[in-house]
């Protein structure tokens, strides 16, 4: 039997620099898909997938998400006094029980391997799961719950991976596999290989099952690529003591950190909502047919 994982950590201390001038003032994770902000559909991912406790690693001027996740008792009372219990209702459901959610600061921007370092007092020695706040993916069932499924099996380590096109392997952290008995397992982790040096076309997305045994390596590391803590650099390191099997998701992921996938994201769930998928299709189809009249 394999440890359950029962702990995430969400690296939320990020600036935000690809969606300037919004992000002066707003978190990145709080920038609305629709009309929920984009780590509240990373904390439900998590918690639909059988994560108990959420573990939210924030920095300097990222107060509001911890406003966000905390029950708005003012706003309550003036739904219910207005009537509006529905949308009282479906507030009070979104937001997470009691002690189910930690926050964490990391007081100095040092990379995302400092960030899953900076929550390991709440972690313990215990498995966990990370995921990324401005990868939002979408398919039937939830990345991470697939991936737990797979460590409910296996153990050891997990990463999602997704195949890009050979042309683009540069853009991205690379792996190369091995095949077993037991499923595919990874030999090495490349961070945006020289065009045509790519192990293979599948590269590193935004979810992680991860053993406690990193924490150490973290710890003692020393700072890598843009004088960071990587947390790619461990995961280099752990292969040499502990398996990490890859989990290809198929679905759509949406890089919500840039304003191209921020927009995507938006129309895709948009597109979704039996509220709002109508209308919003129609006006595609309206700004669509006006480009190509004045092409």
């Amino acid at each position: 039997m394999h440890k359950k994982v029962r702990k995430a950590i969400i690296p939320a201390a990020g600036f935000g620099t690809r969606m300037l001038p919004a992000t002066k003032s707003v978190p990145k994770e709080l920038l609305p898909i629709v009309d929920r902000p984009i780590i509240d559909y990373i904390v439900a991912e998590a918690f639909a997938s059988g994560i108990e406790h959420v573990v939210i690693v924030t920095g300097r001027m990222k107060g509001a998400i911890e406003d966000y996740f905390d029950h708005a008792f003012e706003i309550d009372v003036c739904l219910r006094n207005a009537g509006k219990h529905g949308l009282a209702d479906r507030m009070a459901q979104h937001t997470p029980g009691v002690g189910s959610i930690s926050f964490v600061r990391q007081q100095q921007a040092r990379g995302l391997g400092h960030a899953v370092w900076t929550a390991r007092q709440i972690v313990g020695d215990e498995p966990f799961a990370v995921l990324l706040p401005d990868m939002l993916m979408a398919d039937d069932e939830p990345c991470l719950t697939s991936m737990m499924d797979l460590h409910d099996r296996h153990g050891g380590n997990i990463i999602a991976v997704e195949r890009c096109a050979p042309e683009e392997t540069q853009k991205f952290g690379i792996v190369s596999l091995k095949p077993t008995g037991d499923g595919p397992l990874v030999t090495g982790l490349v961070e945006k290989p020289a065009p045509g040096t790519a192990p293979s076309n599948l590269f590193i997305s935004g979810r992680y099952i991860l053993q406690p045994e990193i924490f150490d390596l973290l710890e003692n590391q020393s700072p890598g690529a843009g004088g960071e803590i990587q947390l790619t650099d461990a995961m280099i390191a752990v292969m040499a003591r502990q398996t990490i099997r890859p989990f290809e998701f198929c679905g759509r992921t949406f890089d919500c950190g840039s304003p191209a996938g921020f927009v995507s994201a938006n129309l895709h769930v948009a597109l979704a909502r039996a509220d709002l998928g109508a209308f919003v299709n129609m006006e595609i189809e309206t700004l669509v047919a006006a480009q190509r009249a004045v092409a």
